[in-house]
C-alpha cells in the first residue's frame, strides 16, 4: 500500500473526529452572553481536545512525509494510532459535561496516554521498515519529547483522583510542549 492511501485514511478519520467534537457544542437556549458560562467546561475541554487532535494530525502528517512505504504492520499500528483518538471526542464530552470531575479527567488521562503509546508504536514500526540508519531514525533520534509526554499523562492519571486541576494542568503542560511544532523530521529532510 501506498503511504498516500494510509495518509488520506488517518487525515479523514483525524477530520471526522474534530467534526464530532464540534458538534457536541450545544447552543445556549437564551440570547444573552450569560448563558454561555454553563458552557465554559464543554468549551474548554474542546479547545484542549481540538489542540490535541491537531498536534497528532501535525506530527502524523510530519512522520509520514520521511517514509516512503509502509507495510501490514505500520496499517495496523496506525488503525492502532487512530483508535485512541476515535475515543478522544467521548472523553472530551465527559470531561467536559460533568465538569473535569475525577473519573472523566483520569478517563482522558487513559486516553492521551494510549494515544501516545500508539503514536510511539507506529514510529517505531516504521523505523524498523526502513532502517535504523534512514531519514526518518535520525530525525527522531532519542524522542525525549514522547517519552517525557507518556510520562507525564501516567502521573496525571491517578493525580486526578487527587486533584482534577493538577492532572488539566499536567495535560495543558504537554500540549504547549507539543504546540511548538516539531521540527526534527523538517530539519533532517532539508538536510
Amino acid at each position: 500500500m501506498s503511504k498516500e492511501r494510509l495518509t488520506a485514511f488517518s487525515d479523514g478519520v483525524i477530520a471526522i473526529l474534530i467534526t464530532i467534537m464540534v458538534l457536541e457544542l450545544k447552543v445556549p437556549q437564551r440570547a444573552d452572553p450569560g448563558a454561555l458560562a454553563p458552557l465554559l467546561p464543554v468549551f474548554l475541554s474542546y479547545v484542549l481536545s481540538f489542540v490535541y487532535l491537531a498536534i497528532y494530525w501535525n506530527n502524523h502528517h510530519h512522520l509520514l512525509q520521511a517514509i516512503d512505504r509502509v507495510d501490514g504492520r505500520v496499517l495496523w499500528s496506525n488503525s492502532h494510532l487512530l483508535f485512541w483518538l476515535s475515543l478522544v471526542p467521548f472523553g472530551t464530552a465527559w470531561m467536559g459535561e460533568n465538569r473535569f470531575a475525577t473519573w472523566p479527567v483520569a478517563l482522558y488521562g487513559i486516553v492521551l496516554l494510549g494515544a501516545a503509546i500508539a503514536y510511539f508504536v507506529l514510529a517505531r514500526a516504521l523505523v524498523a521498515l526502513h532502517g535504523e540508519g534512514s531519514t526518518l531514525a535520525a530525525a527522531l533520534g532519542a524522542d525525549v519529547k514522547g517519552k517525557v509526554s507518556v510520562v507525564l499523562y501516567a502521573a496525571a492519571i491517578p493525580l486526578a483522583f487527587y486533584d482534577g486541576r493538577l492532572a488539566c494542568a499536567l495535560y495543558v503542560t504537554v500540549a504547549v510542549m507539543w504546540l511548538v511544532p516539531d521540527r526534527r523530521i523538517e530539519r533532517t529532510l532539508a538536510a
